[in-house]
Formats: C-alpha cells, sequence, structure tokens
C-alpha cells in the first residue's frame, strides 16, 4: 500500500510505502531501493511493526515520478501490488514499481 500526503508549505509529500504480513512472504528484513536512494538495498529500510506489517516514509518531491522496488531479505525483488504504474527494468527484464507525486 502506498499513501500519499501533500504538504502545503512545501513542495514535498510525504509519501508512506507499506507491506502487510502477507505481503511480506516471511521476510526477516524488508528494504526500499530506488530513484530516490540510488538503488540502496540498504539505505532505507522498512520498520517492522508488533502485527508483521512493514512501512517507512519519505519526503519525495511533488511533480515527479519514482521507480522503485521492495528487496525481501537483502535478495529477494518485488513489486508493490499498489504501485500508480510499472515500467520494464532493462537490466533484468522485469518492471519496476512506479510512484507518482
Amino acid at each position: 500500500m502506498i499513501s500519499k500526503k501533500y504538504l502545503k508549505s512545501k513542495p514535498v509529500a510525504k509519501v508512506t510505502f507499506s507491506l502487510d504480513k502477507k505481503e511480506a512472504q516471511g521476510a526477516d528484513e524488508i528494504a526500499l531501493a530506488g530513484d530516490f536512494n540510488e538503488w540502496s538495498i540498504t539505505e532505507t529500510p522498512l520498520k517492522k511493526n508488533k502485527n508483521g506489517k512493514f512501512s517507512v516514509t519519505l519526503d519525495l518531491e511533488q511533480g515527479k515520478s519514482y521507480q522503485f522496488r521492495y528487496v525481501f531479505d537483502e535478495e529477494i525483488w518485488e513489486n508493490d501490488p499498489a504501485a500508480d504504474a510499472y515500467v520494464p527494468n532493462n537490466l533484468t527484464f522485469e518492471e519496476n514499481s512506479v510512484v507518482e507525486v
């Protein structure tokens, strides 16, 4: 799930990326990799809460599209089922998730 909260005082939106327990597929750790962090698999970890849901909130500049994927346990790359769009990834011949802010 992706939720967006637009700020009136700044040209950014608070974008929350989250996966419920079922979507997390039993992963111990999940990270968010994308345009906004140079596709780092360690820079943006999602926090796990008591009910097994993982989430992280980022400030992203409005008026842009960002490609991203989730990385489960530093090895399995997954798309977000609630992404705004999907685009081809020419490196792996899969798709990347897109969030439009």
